[in-house]
């Protein structure tokens, strides 16, 4: 049974074999900032892409150019207005896949524009199994997978991260602010503007993985269920309803089972 070193040891004979230049789409979250990191270890020139859209998180974009920095690699940041991407306002269920498409054609066409060939990107073993839609596309498009290609999973990339002194290791999982929208309801400036607006003020006290899923007029809270117990306490309970209800929802709900990934999807 191969362990984490083994993996990492063929990481690198992986990113090898892409030749010196690479582009890699950069989110700032754990798998892409631990792919970051080893390319720009391992190979000569390096190029990171991160999309700035209404569907990510300001403060997502911002974290990534800080990383990119410390790691000393080229940073590009791209605005995609949604509204650019075919069938993503519609919302349907393969809709990571238009977007994919649309987000990783410009990634490529960047990265084409600075003399570079490949691009990759931070799936990893532990994401073939999931509804991702979005791997057809990237598949389509020829983008490389080298962690996932590697065999590494999302609690090796941790530990590793972690070894190298890599902010992220911890990081709770982000998604686009669009997992937040019911599928089938029209996506919108407004809602995606909610959602984060929301998702600010729980992270602002504490709940650092979070989400706030957008029913209409409801807003439905997942968090960690270990920190369910705080967020019913009746202080914090009153200042979460309040708030959110200013930023616009009538309706202020918790799921009691706590955060759960893709919860959207079923």
């Amino acid at each position: 049974m191969k362990t984490a070193g083994d993996k990492l040891e063929k990481l690198r004979e992986i990113l090898k074999g892409y030749g010196d230049k690479v582009a890699v789409a950069f989110s700032g979250g754990v798998d892409s900032t631990f792919l970051l990191s080893m390319a720009a270890e391992t190979l000569e020139k390096v190029l990171a892409v991160t999309v700035n859209a209404d569907f990510v998180a300001q403060s997502e974009v911002d974290a990534a150019h800080r990383t990119a920095e410390e790691l000393g690699v080229e940073h590009r940041i791209l605005y995609v207005p949604f509204s650019d991407i075919d069938k993503f306002a519609e919302n349907p269920p393969d809709r990571c896949y238009f977007c994919k498409r649309g987000l990783f054609d410009r990634i490529i066409k960047t990265a084409h524009e600075s003399g570079i060939g490949t691009v990759m990107e931070g799936s990893n073993a532990d994401d073939g199994g999931e509804h991702r839609p979005g791997l057809k596309a990237i598949e389509e498009l020829g983008i490389a997978s080298p962690l996932a290609e590697a065999g590494l999973n999302k609690k090796e990339i941790r530990a590793l991260s972690r070894e190298r002194g890599l902010p992220t290791w911890d990081s709770p999982d982000n998604t686009c602010l669009a997992t937040r929208i019911r599928l089938g309801d029209e996506i919108t400036r407004d809602k995606l503007e909610m959602v984060e607006e929301a998702e600010k003020l729980l992270k602002s006290l504490g709940f650092s993985l979070c989400r706030v899923r957008h029913h209409g007029q409801i807003a439905r809270i997942e968090v960690a269920p270990e920190k369910l117990p705080e967020l019913i306490d009746s202080e914090m309970r009153d200042r979460i309803d309040r708030k959110l209800r200013e930023i616009g929802f009538l309706y202020v709900t918790i799921d009691m089972t706590g955060y759960s990934r893709g919860s959207m999807d079923v």
